[in-house]
Formats: structure tokens, C-alpha cells, sequence
């Protein structure tokens, strides 16, 4: 495999670079927004199985990482999306939103809902590109005054 060859997997929610990649996206988070404005995922979770996380890679180094949880029969939310700011402005977020977004289809879910903050103007750059629309907020969203959401359909 080339050595700039962007490659994506899933892995189990212990996955030694899911969780030190998740560490490097709330440390980035905690220093744009208050705690109670940073959404994460309860590893504890009883459903933490329901959640298919993915790492994406440049050779042997973890580059970025995110995951869809089921929300319902037809809804499937992103979270913890992050690109390693060393590797941002490569392809590299699209290739993994396309990748979550193939195994949410995969999963015979209709719609992706993500939330996003108003001080990731990247991200939401992002999101709009690929055909997300902001919606009203949803679920432990609402009211969070930096939250700002957005819905694809897939099917």
C-alpha cells in the first residue's frame, strides 16, 4: 500500500487509535466550546455495540475517525467526526464521511442527522458540500446555543 493512500476500517469502540484520536478531537473541541456544549459518546453505553466506529489511515497512522449511531428505524447519527489537524485538506474527511455514510445505506437507514458546532466553519463547509441541510435541533441539541445541525437523505 502507498504511503499517502488514504484506507478506512471499522473498529471495536476500544480500538487503541479510536480512542487516542478521540481524546485529540475533545481536547480541540474543549478549546472552542463550554463543556456542556461538547456532545460525546458514553463508551459505557449498554447500545455501544449498536455504534460502528471507523479509523481512517496514511500508512500505519491514524488520520482521522467517526461513527454512526442508530437513532431510530430510519434515522443514524454521525458522531465524533475529526480529521487530525496535521492531515486536514487532503480528501481525507470526505473519503470518511462518504465511508459512514455508505455503511449507514448498508444498514438500511433512510436519513443522517449530524450536529456540528457554529465555531467549525470547516465543518460545516463540509457537510453543506456533501448535500447535508441544516435542520432545527434535535434530541440533547436542542437548546445548545453553539449547536448547529444538518440532515441527508440517503434513500
Amino acid at each position: 500500500m502507498n504511503s499517502t493512500e488514504v484506507y478506512l476500517k471499522t473498529v471495536r469502540e476500544d480500538n487503541e487509535h479510536l480512542r487516542n484520536l478521540i481524546s485529540k478531537l475533545d481536547e480541540h473541541l474543549s478549546s472552542l466550546y463550554p463543556s456542556e456544549g461538547i456532545f460525546g459518546i458514553d463508551f459505557n453505553d449498554s447500545k455501544i455495540n449498536d455504534i460502528t466506529f471507523a479509523v481512517a489511515y496514511i500508512g500505519d497512522s491514524p488520520v482521522g475517525c467517526g461513527a454512526i449511531r442508530p437513532l431510530d428505524s430510519e434515522n443514524i447519527e454521525i458522531k465524533r467526526f475529526f480529521v487530525d489537524t496535521n492531515y486536514r485538506k487532503k480528501g481525507i474527511a470526505t473519503k470518511l464521511l462518504k465511508f459512514l455514510e455508505k455503511k449507514a445505506e448498508i444498514l438500511n437507514f433512510k436519513t443522517l442527522l449530524l450536529e456540528t458546532g457554529n465555531e467549525q466553519p470547516e465543518a460545516i463547509s463540509l457537510y453543506q458540500k456533501n448535500g447535508y441541510k441544516e435542520i432545527e435541533p434535535y434530541g440533547e441539541y436542542i437548546g445548545c446555543d453553539n449547536s448547529i445541525c444538518f440532515a441527508k437523505r440517503i434513500f
